[in-house]
Order: structure tokens, then sequence, then C-alpha cells
């Protein structure tokens, strides 16, 4: 992007509100892209702050470890694809063999 935009230390993006305004689709796929926020200012002074959603997502309400971890092993186990058809008939077939005990 042809933009003057300086970087912070911690990577993020500050740019002017004027250069905002002018690339403002432009800053939308970027942030997304590159999972980074970007501090907007005006005459200097830091005004704002665009996140990405899943950026706000994880400030507003964080994931519990517990989901994490599951998560990460159903990526793993490759069962992160299933759908809710698939999971119902895995835990009907377990509830009948468990019964069967």
């Amino acid at each position: 992007m042809a933009t003057s935009a300086a970087m912070a230390k911690n990577g993020t993006i500050v740019i002017s509100a004027l250069r905002a305004r002018a690339n403002f689709g432009k800053l939308l796929s970027r942030i997304e892209d590159e999972r980074r926020s970007l501090i907007i200012e005006k005459r200097g002074t830091p005004k704002a702050v665009l996140l990405s959603i899943r950026e706000y997502v994880k400030l507003a309400a964080p994931e519990p470890e517990v989901l994490r971890v599951l998560g990460e092993e159903s990526e793993r186990h490759g069962t992160s694809t299933l759908t809710s058809r698939q999971i119902d008939k895995i835990i009907k077939s377990s509830r009948r063999q468990k019964a069967k005990r």
C-alpha cells in the first residue's frame, strides 16, 4: 500500500485519519490479512483503533483454555470438519455401545 504509515514497536500500524479515510478498503484487507491492529491519529494524537473482527472477538470474549485445547485436538485428529449430522451419528453410536456394556 502506498500510504505513509508508521509502524509502532509492537507491529501496530499507525496512520493519519486522512490516509485512513482515503485507503479504508485497503486497510480493512490489510488488518485481516496481517492480523494486526491499526491506530488512527488525528494531528499526531491517537484517536481510534481499527481491529479485525477476529481480534475484536478475542478481546471481547476470550476463548476459554479448554475450548482452545479441544479445537486444537479436533484439528489434529481431522474431526474439525464433521457436520452436525455426523457428530450426532457418532454420539448415538457411542451411546448404543455404552448401553450394551
